[in-house]
């Protein structure tokens, strides 16, 4: 019997800062904002809770009063399945303190990736087993993205194979792979401070990266031997899983293709 994941949902404001779309909706943090009528950390947690692949989950945030409001959040909690953790200044302390005292594998994703189904959820899964992976990072290429929405994403990482788009959503083996995070304690803010990304990967796997130069697995297995961990690409077949809200478009974007969600499901109903 596998082990089921646990789901981490990292719902925190970046840096602290007031979010434009939650200042435009009038909340206090981006992941309540409304998407298709629903707050947008919501959809989230419905897909995680759906899921037989996910056990117990974990929303980070600092400070966990402002979820109460939501149905969701209210049930699973007095049903024991989800914990709120406090948010660090920090993302990498954030995971970490989330992870202490999880059940691994971690499974990790966030507050604006509203388009996250139970089906990507089971394929990411599927697929970290099939890589033999310690940690992962999904992908999916730009023609699902495209497919699912011919606005989904602008922009999109070119490799000698195929263009693809980060789904934001992350695997974690075992509590030693979280070693990996430690990485980016200096705080990212990479493109302000270039030395702290080069000294994270190092300046030719980056070049190769930033160029295109090599397939995406190739690039994954050059960061497996720099972090001396199998850290692996799974590709999502579901486009839709890398629209995440940032702004207004991408809002728009994701508001349609939930209406449509709904259309198809009424319709089959």
């Amino acid at each position: 019997m596998r082990a089921k994941a646990t789901g981490l949902i990292l719902a925190g404001k970046r840096d602290g800062a007031l979010d434009p779309l939650a200042m435009e909706a009038g909340m206090s943090h981006k992941c309540l904002v409304p998407v298709a009528g629903v707050p947008m950390l919501a959809h989230v947690i419905e897909a995680l809770a759906a899921s037989d692949r996910i056990g117990k989950i974990r929303i980070c945030i600092e400070n966990g009063e402002v979820l109460q409001a939501l149905p969701s959040v209210r049930s699973l909690m007095a049903s024991g399945r989800l914990t709120i953790v406090p948010a660090r200044p920090n993302l990498v302390d954030s995971v970490l303190a989330s992870a202490e005292g999880a059940a691994f594998p971690l499974f990790i994703t966030t507050a604006d990736n509203v388009l996250l189904t139970p089906d990507a959820v089971a394929e990411m899964l599927d697929g970290c087993a099939a890589r033999n992976a310690d940690a992962a990072v999904a992908f999916t290429r730009r023609a699902s993205v495209l497919a699912a929405h011919p606005q989904g994403q602008r922009k999109f990482y070119a490799f000698a194979d195929d263009h693809y788009s980060n789904c934001n959503s992350y695997w974690m083996k075992d509590h030693a792979a979280l070693a990996a995070a430690e990485t980016f304690r200096s705080g990212g803010q990479f493109v302000k401070h270039p030395l702290r990304i080069i000294s994270a990967f190092g300046l030719i796997n980056l070049i190769r990266f930033r160029f295109g130069i090599g397939t995406l697995d190739q690039a994954f297995a050059r960061f497996s031997r720099r972090f001396s961990m199998t850290i692996a690409p799974v590709v999502l077949s579901d486009g839709a899983v890398a629209i995440d809200v940032d702004n207004a478009r991408s809002h728009g974007v994701a508001t349609q293709v939930l209406e449509q969600r709904a259309d198809r499901a009424r319709a089959a109903a």
